[in-house]
């Protein structure tokens, strides 16, 4: 399984829609333009596919890969949602 956090500008605010759609399909919202996932391999690649062809040059995605030791040292202040791949909590 593969942890990322997805950041994205998107221009258009249609082609943002779909990229939003599209990242939930796979990650949870945690901030706006801010996703976390644990995926897979599989999963990952799909994803780049389709966010590729829904962007156009002016949009930015960035995948930031988190190993397990760095996974231990996140810290997160005011409301939190933990990622649990299918299943995400708010609290």
């Amino acid at each position: 399984m593969k942890h990322i956090v997805i950041v994205y500008d998107i221009r258009d605010d249609k082609r943002r829609t779909k990229i939003f759609k599209t990242l939930k399909d796979y990650a949870t919202p945690v901030q706006y333009s801010v996703f976390e996932a644990i995926i897979t391999k599989e999963e990952y690649v799909n994803l780049k596919y389709r966010l590729k062809r829904l962007m156009k040059k002016e949009d930015s995605i960035i995948f930031y890969s988190q190993c397990a030791s760095c996974k231990s040292d996140l810290e997160r202040l005011g409301t939190n949602v933990v990622v649990f791949g299918d299943i995400d909590l708010v609290y």
